[in-house]
């Protein structure tokens, strides 16, 4: 470790090999803490918060991102495990065990003098045919074929919190898909997902409609709407404060008096207006005014209040109603329409349901659960279903599961390396080591001997057998396709174009000049010693 004369005293700069290797040790720890986490016998891991707020799980971005991680290399792994998350919403462990395992195997180039750049560019080679490779291995579906998209849903599921009801979840999953498809294209944004305490985990359920954490503005409403017709409006059911400081001078109690009238004339108006265009039910983005809730519970219209906009838009998608921003604008074209629109309590908890709705494009998994930790893993886990079946859908590709795919192209990569002359050609082999890491953590997470498994699989794929992988629900080496584990290949292109990614730009750097924030958050040359030095040297 060196100090530079350009910097104060306490400033620590890592230079040359000492920065590589300390960047190295630091993707290799975050890998080494998911890996226990994959597969169908991975474990999970508790998460304490200072506050003492629990979370159990075994889903990567949610550990990676619940950690306090200090180092800024640490930091770069984390950010791609949110990067598959958004994109795909499923293979986050992989991806951060790919990369930490490319950085490992480029650290062994390093010890025999190959430069960073050669293996740089030996992984981005190795990466580009990779994705070759995948392509030409995935196989072609259509969004009609529902079972082979459940046994999409369940193989992601497999391993965490939902795994008893599975099946359940996995027709939920593809029915909400279904629902809100529009041609080859879904958007998650569309299915909302809510959480009720109570109930066992097997009575969650898929809403045709949507299901929000509000309750009626007035128990003197009506509890219950049939035949539904929504109003969505996103103005204020009250009068404007004025934003500035505003005095008005009062001559005699009838002035007051005729001050007051007016104010309630203008919302009995405004309530008026909303009423005349045969809206029953009412979803305002913004307050009601006490007056107007009174007016509008003597009419019998079921109203919510300060409903948030996100909620809005799948309200608009789900009955057909337009969201009006203007009270003069809306008339009875842009109401929506639903079977029933209900208030439910479950417990301590007020839910309104909108059910029933025609031709949804948004709809509602009710999740229910004996605790929060247990309904928190349900959610996650079906967030990955999700994400797997709208991949799948988007892109119509599939791949065989169970390490099967990883084996393929590593041995494929294998054979790309011997058409290599330079010493790039030794990065691609390493590569191609860095992703049979897949199939060893499958194996050692159930228990089993990971080197006759890599071997067996390796045999299997030498003579052909490219669908062969590991059933961990046999504990045999099999054709996966039969079985019916099956990945999105979009899962797996992702996984290793950021793994390809992030351990190239960790690779490239070769100095590290550290200092903390200052108390207004900027960098602070004078600053003390990072912590995260202390825990790598």
């Amino acid at each position: 470790m060196t100090k530079s004369h350009l910097f104060p005293e306490d400033i620590e700069r890592l230079m040359g090999k000492d920065a590589q290797r300390n960047n190295i040790l630091a993707a290799k720890m975050v890998s080494e803490i998911v890996k226990t986490t994959l597969g169908p016998r991975g474990m999970d891991k508790m998460l304490v918060s200072p506050s003492n707020d629990i979370i159990v799980t075994n889903d990567g971005v949610t550990i990676l991102t619940e950690m306090q991680i200090e180092h800024p290399a640490a930091k770069m792994m984390v950010e791609i495990a949110k990067t598959q998350e958004k994109e795909v919403g499923d293979g986050t462990t992989s991806a951060v065990m790919i990369a930490g395992k490319l950085l490992e195997n480029a650290e062994k180039l390093l010890d025999q003098k190959i430069h960073p750049t050669v293996i740089v560019k030996g992984y981005q080679m190795a990466q580009a045919k990779a994705q070759e490779i995948l392509k030409e291995n995935a196989l072609e579906i259509t969004p009609d074929n529902e079972e082979i998209l459940k046994q999409i849903a369940m193989t992601a599921m497999t391993g965490k919190g939902a795994e008893n009801s599975k099946e359940t979840f996995a027709n939920i999953v593809v029915e909400a898909v279904r629902m809100v498809r529009e041609e080859k294209s879904v958007d998650m944004e569309d299915i909302k997902i809510e959480k009720s305490l109570g109930e066992g985990v097997e009575d969650s359920e898929l809403i045709k409609g949507i299901v929000m954490d509000k309750e009626r503005i007035s128990k003197d409403m009506p509890k219950i709407v049939e035949n539904a017709k929504i109003a969505l409006v996103d103005f204020p059911l009250e009068l404007k404060n004025l934003d500035i400081d505003t005095k008005i001078s009062l001559t005699s109690p009838d002035q007051l008096q005729d001050f007051l009238s007016r104010e309630e004339e203008m919302i009995r108006e405004m309530v008026d207006k909303v009423v005349s265009t045969g809206a029953n039910v009412i979803f305002c983005q913004k307050g009601v005014d006490d007056f107007a809730r009174y007016l509008l519970a003597r009419v019998g219209i079921y109203t919510c209040r300060r409903v948030s906009r996100n909620d809005m838009e799948k309200i608009s998608k789900a009955t057909g109603a337009r969201i009006i921003s203007n009270l003069n604008e809306l008339s009875l074209h842009d109401l929506g329409d639903a079977q029933v629109v209900e208030e439910v309590k479950k417990g301590n908890d007020a839910f309104t349901y909108i059910r029933g709705c025609k031709n949804p494009k948004a709809v509602t998994i009710l999740i229910h659960g004996g605790t929060t930790h247990v309904i928190d893993e349900i959610e996650r886990a079906i967030m990955d279903g999700l994400g797997d079946v709208i991949s799948t859908i988007n892109t119509g590709l599939i791949v065989a599961g169970g390490g099967a795919i990883e084996i393929e192209v590593a041995r494929k990569l294998r054979e790309y390396s011997q058409t290599i002359n330079g010493r790039e050609r030794l990065a691609v082999e390493e590569f191609a080591n860095a992703l049979e890491f897949i199939p060893i953590t499958l194996a050692e997470n159930a228990g089993l001997d990971p080197i006759d498994i890599l071997t067996e699989l390796k045999a299997k794929h030498n003579i052909g057998e490219r669908n062969y992988g590991l059933n961990l629900f046999t504990n045999k080496i099999e054709n996966v396709l039969g079985s019916r584990i099956l990945e999105p290949y979009k899962v797996k292109a992702q996984a290793i174009n950021s793994a390809t990614e992030v351990a190239n730009m960790i690779l490239r750097i070769d100095d590290v000049i550290a200092s903390k924030p200052n108390k207004k958050g900027n960098m602070n040359f004078a600053g003390a010693r990072p912590d995260y030095l202390d825990n790598l040297e």
